[in-house]
């Protein structure tokens, strides 16, 4: 299957479980993976033949800034289901990165990663 990559997206958002991250909020970084056929803008060089980068980036700054949410879980599937509902695609997998999750420790990013179909 042919896919449009959109990879290391950042936003400000306020989303997590402790009431300092939805109140200072943080960076998200957000990676996202469309599967569609692509023979066809391949052919006729058309846009319309495809999906929009920046209408996919529009939707998913539109989640990740949006309503605080305790998870980054829920955060996914609310960016899954903007983005199959919005566009003429198969599937769409989502990775959201916390680079600042509150754990003690060094690391690079906390995250979780899922794939829905329509």
């Amino acid at each position: 299957m042919d896919k449009i990559i959109l990879s290391g997206m950042k936003f400000f958002g306020r989303h997590g479980v402790l009431p300092q991250e939805r109140e200072l909020g943080q960076k998200f970084e957000v990676d996202l993976e469309l599967c569609l056929d692509l023979a066809p803008a391949g052919k006729n060089d058309e846009l319309d033949s495809t999906v929009s980068y920046a209408e996919v980036f529009a939707v998913v700054e539109r989640v990740v800034t949006g309503p605080p949410m305790k998870l980054i879980e829920a955060v996914a599937e609310r960016v899954a289901g903007g983005v199959l509902e919005s566009f003429p695609i198969e599937s769409v997998r989502v990775r959201i990165k916390k680079p600042g999750a509150p754990v003690p420790g060094c690391f690079d990013y906390m995250a979780v990663e899922i794939e829905r179909r329509k």
